[in-house]
């Protein structure tokens, strides 16, 4: 593969990472909406107040599990050389996440682990 496909490719894996990892914040978002409107429904005051913080607790699950993804697209994007670990770290966690985020964790995996991908992230582009 050449340099100038490597280019296309990372920043396909990039937005991969980003909006995979947007999907989790709103997956958060609605099941943060889900609880509390259950709670609300119950017209219980304790029923909503618990519900309420099970929905933040999970809100704040899943965004704690998007900031990796996150961080990780935006330094492929901008071709930092700490992106490269954190992108192959967030694809190591993705091959769990069968069928889709297998099938770009083993995409990360193959691009980035290319000969001379690391000299890639560390050498300036010209423009």
């Amino acid at each position: 593969m050449k340099e100038r496909d490597w280019d296309l490719h990372i920043n396909i894996l990039a937005w991969l990472n980003i909006f995979g990892s947007a999907l989790f914040l709103a997956v958060g978002v609605i099941g943060l909406l889900f609880m509390a409107g259950i709670g609300l429904a119950s017209e219980d005051p304790l029923a909503f107040q618990i519900l309420g913080i099970v929905g933040l607790m999970g809100a704040f699950f899943f965004a704690l599990l998007a900031l990796p993804g996150l961080a990780a697209g935006y330094g492929l994007l901008k071709r930092h050389p700490w992106a490269r670990i954190l992108a192959l770290i967030v694809a190591f966690f993705n091959l769990a996440n069968f069928p889709i985020g297998s099938a770009i964790g083993v995409y990360a995996f193959v691009l980035l682990l290319q000969n001379g991908m690391a000299e890639y992230f560390t050498t300036p582009k010209t423009a």
